[in-house]
């Protein structure tokens, strides 16, 4: 069930804790991996949406495209606390801030030639691990039944889904021609991001990459959805390590 946050959620207040420690032993800022080390989260491209997330509340600073330029600039001092100007920066945003919902990410999508993988690849991150959205950019209805994805692969970049980013999927059992979609193959145990077709004695799986060739499931049965796209979270490259 997602989880409102009107501030710091749990992995944004570890962060800010280790960026803490870290600079004041060092002097200088933890790379992303470090800072993904500290928390066990494995992608980079997840840590830059939280940092993204913290620099918008007004917790750091950063220098695009600098390695190390992270600034804290209202450390937090205890589990769950909020100091006063961060507070009052998070009031100030308006309501895109202070209605968030916490949607949980379930793990990896493969958007590309589908590969085989464990079933756990689709839930090997831990319990905590979330992404905080405003509430306006969401359905209306089912916030409950949506779950989060991050993106491997690149055959969906003409749709603007490109490799590290973030697509919020809404549970479904079925879709509509057009529709992207997350589907696991059971009888190859594949699992891919494409668009769906239902064509007169098969599925098409069609990838958004002119160079890619779409994929013909011969067997309607062979096939599960997992869930509708129903937003795409771009993610900001940046040279930091």
């Amino acid at each position: 069930m997602a989880r409102r946050h009107p501030g710091l959620s749990e992995r944004h207040r570890k962060i800010l804790e280790f960026l803490t420690r870290f600079q004041d032993s060092y002097g200088y800022s933890p790379s992303i991996r470090q800072i993904g080390d500290s928390i066990n989260v494995k992608s980079t491209s997840l840590i830059d949406y939280y940092l993204n997330q913290l620099q918008n509340m007004g917790y750091i600073d950063r220098t695009d495209r600098i390695s190390r330029s992270i600034r804290v600039l209202q450390p937090v001092t205890s589990a769950g606390s909020i100091p006063g100007k961060v507070a009052e920066v998070i009031r100030g945003a308006g309501s895109a801030l202070a209605d968030m919902v916490s949607i949980p990410l379930a793990g990896r999508i493969v958007a590309s030639e589908p590969i085989p993988m464990p079933v756990s690849d689709l839930n090997y991150y831990d319990a905590e691990s979330s992404v905080d959205i405003a509430r306006s950019f969401l359905p209306a209805k089912d916030i409950n039944d949506l779950f989060a994805l991050e993106v491997s692969g690149d055959s969906m970049i003409d749709a603007m889904v490109n490799d590290g980013d973030i697509v919020i999927m809404k549970k479904a059992a079925s879709a509509n021609n057009g529709e992207m979609v997350a589907v696991w193959l059971d009888d190859k145990d594949e699992t891919t991001l494409k668009y769906f077709y239902k064509e007169s004695d098969r599925i098409r799986l069609q990838p958004a990459n002119p160079n890619m060739a779409p994929i013909y499931v011969q067997n309607p049965k062979s096939l599960r959805i997992m869930g509708k796209v129903v937003l795409v979270i771009r993610q900001i490259r940046s040279y930091a390590a």
